[in-house]
C-alpha cells in the first residue's frame, strides 16, 4: 500500500479552508468576527448588529439595523402548517429534535428561500427569525403557556426569552441574553458550522446544511456542556464540597464539562465575559449560589489540572437565572449560532469547492473470495 500522509485525529490543526468571518487567536486568548474584537462587540453590540456583521461583513448603518429589526418581526411568524407539525410532535422530545426536524420541515414551504447561492440572505434572515419561534410553540405546548405571540417590537433576544418564559423580560435580563447570543454567534470551523459548510459544499441548500448543524449541535461533545456543568453544581451542593467531589470525579477520570479548549491555550474570551454577567445577574435577582460554585469550581480544577474555563463554564448559570429549562440551553445555543452557520454557508456558496477528505486506510488488503458455499 503507498505511504500516506500522517492521520490528524479529529482534523485537529488541519487548515481546510479559508475565511473571513471569524479568527481565534488561541495563544493570546482572542476572538475576532470580521475583524471586530468580541469583546468590543459584547460591550457595544447587539446580536442584529452582529447577525449582519457576520452576513454581510460590515457593520450596519442606523437604517440597515433598523430594516433588519423590522425584518426579523416580520419573519417571526411561522407557517400555519409548520406550527400544526410542531403540535403534534411528542411532548416528551428533546427540544433539539424537534428544532432538527422544524428546520427541515420548514424547507418544505419556503421553496424559493432555500435555493443555493448568494440570495440564501432571504433564508438566513427567516432561519435566524424564527428558531425561537420554533422553540416557542414546542415549549408552550408542553408547558401549557399562552399561544406564541410574534412580538415585532422586540429585540432577538428579548422575544426568545419572551418565547420561552412568557414574561416581559427586564432590561438587564435582555441585555444579559443579547451578551450570550452574542458570544455564541460563530466560532470558526467548529463541528457544527464545518458541517453545515460540507452539505453546502455538495450545493445543497441553505436548510440541508443548517439542518446538519443543528444535528452536529445535539451531540454531547459540542453541545450540551453547560447542562452538565449545572448537574455538577447540584452534585456540588455547597462550596464548601467543591474539591472533595472534583477530585474524587478526577481519580474516576471523569471528564469537568466547562474547561479546556481545543484551539485556546489561555481563557477563553467568551468565558471571561460571561463571569461578569453571570455575577450581575446572580447580584440582580439576590441570588449567586452558581455564582459562587463556580468561581469555586474554576479554582479547584485549575489547580489540579491547569485548564482554564471555556464558553460552557457560566453560560448555564445565566441561563438558569433567567428561568430557562435546561433542555432548552443548547436549543438557546442554536439560537444564536444559526447567524454564524448561514453566513458560513453564504461563504461556502462563494467560493465552492466540494469538501472531501482523505482517509487512511487500515483495513485489510488482498483477501482471497472464497465462494459461499465454502465458507465455513
Amino acid at each position: 500500500m503507498p505511504e500516506m500522509a500522517e492521520v490528524q485525529r479529529g482534523l485537529q490543526d488541519v487548515v481546510a479552508l479559508e475565511s473571513r468571518i471569524c479568527f481565534i487567536d488561541g495563544r493570546q486568548g482572542r476572538l475576532i468576527y470580521q475583524g471586530y474584537d468580541i469583546r468590543d462587540l459584547a460591550a457595544r453590540s447587539t446580536f442584529e448588529e452582529v447577525a449582519y456583521l457576520l452576513w454581510y461583513g460590515r457593520l450596519p448603518t442606523a437604517t440597515q439595523l433598523e430594516d433588519l429589526h423590522r425584518r426579523f418581526g416580520e419573519l417571526r411568524t411561522l407557517p400555519d402548517e409548520l406550527g400544526q407539525r410542531i403540535d403534534q410532535m411528542p411532548v416528551g422530545a428533546h427540544p433539539m429534535d424537534i428544532l432538527r426536524t422544524a428546520v427541515s420541515a420548514l424547507a418544505l414551504f419556503e421553496p424559493e428561500e432555500t435555493k443555493p447561492g448568494a440570495s440564501s440572505i432571504g433564508g438566513a434572515q427567516r432561519l435566524t427569525a424564527v428558531l425561537p419561534s420554533i422553540l416557542g410553540q414546542f415549549h408552550r405546548r408542553r408547558s401549557r403557556l399562552p399561544p406564541l405571540k410574534p412580538r415585532p417590537e422586540l429585540s432577538q433576544a428579548a422575544y426568545l426569552l419572551y418565547a420561552l418564559v412568557d414574561r416581559e423580560p427586564t432590561e438587564l435580563e435582555s441585555r444579559a441574553l443579547d451578551v450570550a447570543l452574542i458570544l455564541h454567534a460563530d466560532h470558526e470551523l467548529n463541528a457544527s458550522t464545518f458541517a453545515a459548510r460540507v452539505t453546502a459544499s455538495t450545493l445543497s441548500d441553505l436548510y440541508s446544511a443548517v439542518t446538519s448543524a443543528v444535528g452536529t449541535l445535539k451531540g454531547p461533545l459540542h453541545g450540551g456542556a453547560n447542562e452538565r456543568v449545572m448537574e455538577l453544581l447540584d452534585e456540588i451542593g455547597q462550596v464548601d464540597r467543591t474539591e472533595e467531589v472534583v477530585k474524587a470525579k478526577l481519580v474516576r477520570h471523569e471528564r469537568i464539562m466547562g474547561f479546556g479548549h481545543r484551539v485556546y491555550k489561555v481563557e477563553d474570551p467568551r468565558a471571561t465575559i460571561l463571569r461578569e454577567w453571570s455575577r450581575k445577574l446572580g447580584e440582580a435577582k439576590g441570588d449567586l449560589r452558581s455564582y459562587e460554585l463556580l468561581r469555586a469550581l474554576e479554582a479547584v480544577v485549575h489547580q489540579e489540572k491547569g485548564l482554564y474555563p471555556n464558553v460552557d463554564l457560566y453560560s448555564g448559570s445565566i441561563y438558569s437565572l433567567l428561568g430557562v429549562p435546561r433542555d432548552l440551553f443548547t436549543p438557546i445555543f442554536a439560537a444564536s449560532r444559526v447567524a454564524g452557520w448561514t453566513a458560513h454557508v453564504l461563504e461556502e456558496y462563494q467560493d465552492l469547492r466540494l469538501i472531501r477528505p482523505t482517509a487512511k486506510y487500515v483495513g485489510a488488503v488482498d483477501l482471497p473470495y472464497v465462494p459461499v458455499s465454502q465458507r465455513g
